[in-house]
């Protein structure tokens, strides 16, 4: 019997080293990121079992085998009319033409780049800056009322509170008039709506689906994947995306007890399409169905001209990318700037790119300016986040934590010329494992009245001195350490 049981061990134990074996393999070819890799590697054969269930449960790239094909199934009209857009607003004759283009081209055509997501640059828009829940709710809300063919919503967090349920009711009443409504909530960030908000919106006309569904939370291999992005689009012409999710707490009124500090913004235009494009390609996805475009009710060509004289560039990164473009972006945002930097985010977990980027920035004497929460809404984040300031801080970075409540923008200012808002975290998981998208704003009113407001925030804030951070605890530096080996799971 103990023969047996023996040579059970031993088969058992076989086993797990072909297993482990077969990992490490898997996490050397499948990880693009050298501390990445490291990290699972010494998790997987240093925490038997544990390590190697970990990393099929989180650390899968499944970048490199697409999650969905992301191509709009469209017909030749549309694609003779997308045709005849771009070739009246060539990208060599747009940029010499504009100051502001000239100055950044190289990053222009980087996003413009087929193998880098492929970024129109899109003229004439009308853009207006909306900071904080109460300011974009009450924008958002008029133009639902007012929307006459179709609206479509994209959110990571729908919340069953009161603006959650406002906004449920525009949508009810605007498709028993006739108008298309089609919602797109992430599975996870809303999960409180899968049996009451969405449930309704589906009785009503509405159509509503969970992206990327998850049919038990416990196995958790695909919430690494999850939809980030917040867009809202109305007939086609007027669309929303920034920070701020469908939810109470980003509504400043006396019923909240932390201010929430957060920048969304408003286009009136062409640079809709862009915006458009990405939704209909998670439709398709996450719906099952193949939305037909043909005419111009959902990209709405005519008189194009007539909105404002913003020019932008829309660039979506995630899972389905084959490079973390929203990353490139700001990588090659920061190796632009001559002058200044302003950046806000709520978390700051970089990767070795963007550190040394700014190290290097810094350095080479920008003044970069780094806008973070004083408190999180995690403390382990907050934690981890504090690792990477001493060498920002030993380098010339100007450091800030915002005191007045939560800081949760996510913003980039480049010389007073180029603006960025979008949905991405300064982190890794932003950069590399959710579904994400930004627009870059190549227009100095647009980058002045965002930079006026990085400056009102800073206001709010306790500014960070290298000589009194190199002072904190031999405790708290041992413990900032070994934060640093679980960052890459961050």
């Amino acid at each position: 019997m103990l023969q047996e049981q023996t040579v059970w061990i031993i088969v058992v134990e076989i086993l797990y080293l072909l297993l482990l074996g077969f990992t490490c393999l898997r996490i050397v070819f499948d990880t693009r990121s050298v501390s990445k890799t490291l990290a699972y590697l010494l998790f997987a054969v240093f925490v038997p079992i544990v390590g190697v269930v970990f990393y099929f449960s989180f650390g899968i790239n499944y970048r490199k085998r697409k999650i969905y094909d992301k191509k709009l199934n469209v017909d030749e009209n549309f694609k003779k009319e997308i045709n005849e857009l771009l070739k009246a607003h060539d990208l060599e004759e747009a940029i010499h033409n504009d100051t502001v283009l000239v100055r950044f081209e190289r990053l222009i055509k980087l996003l413009a780049n087929k193998k880098s997501g492929g970024a129109f640059l899109l003229p004439n828009s009308n853009i207006r800056l909306l900071f904080n829940g109460e300011n974009k709710f009450s924008e958002l809300i008029k133009d639902l009322q007012q929307a006459k063919h179709h609206i479509h919503i994209e959110y990571y967090i729908y919340e069953n509170d009161r603006i959650g349920n406002t906004i449920k009711e525009i949508l009810k009443a605007k498709a028993k008039e006739g108008v298309k409504v089609r919602v797109i909530y992430d599975d996870f960030g809303s999960k409180g709506i899968r049996r009451n908000i969405a449930r309704e919106l589906n009785e009503s006309g509405v159509e509503a689906f969970p992206f990327n569904k998850i049919k038990l939370l416990l196995l958790a291999n695909r919430l690494n994947y999850r939809n980030h992005r917040k867009i809202v689009i109305v007939d086609g012409i007027i669309a929303f995306t920034g920070g701020i999710n469908i939810s109470d707490k980003y509504i400043n009124d006396e019923s909240q007890t932390i201010f929430w500090r957060d920048t969304h913004v408003r286009i009136n235009g062409a640079g809709v399409f862009a915006l458009q494009q990405i939704f209909i390609s998670d439709w398709n996805f996450c719906s099952g169905q193949r939305l037909r475009v043909a005419g111009n009710n959902y990209f709405p060509f005519k008189n194009m001209e007539t909105y404002g004289n913003a020019k932008l560039q829309v660039v979506s990164s995630g899972p389905d990318s084959d490079r973390p473009n929203i990353l490139f972006a700001i990588l090659k945002a920061i190796q632009t700037a001559k002058s200044e930097i302003l950046l806000t985010t709520p978390y700051y977990i970089p990767d070795e790119s963007l550190q040394q980027t700014l190290v290097m920035t810094a350095l080479s004497g920008v003044e970069v300016k780094l806008l973070v929460p004083k408190e999180g809404d995690s403390k382990l984040v907050d934690s981890v986040s504090r690792i990477y300031f001493e060498e920002l801080l030993q380098a010339g970075v100007k450091i800030y934590l915002y005191e007045k409540g939560f800081i949760h923008a996510k913003t980039l200012v480049i010389d007073g010329m180029l603006a960025s808002v979008g949905t991405a975290n300064f982190d890794l998981r932003s950069f590399d494992l959710n579904f994400e998208v930004a627009a870059l704003i190549y227009d100095k009113e647009i980058a002045e009245q965002l930079k006026n407001a990085f400056y009102d925030d800073l206001k709010q804030t306790k500014q960070l001195f290298y000589t009194s951070w190199v002072k904190r605890s031999l405790g708290r530096k041992f413990l900032e350490q070994v934060l640093r080996l679980i960052s890459p799971f961050m």
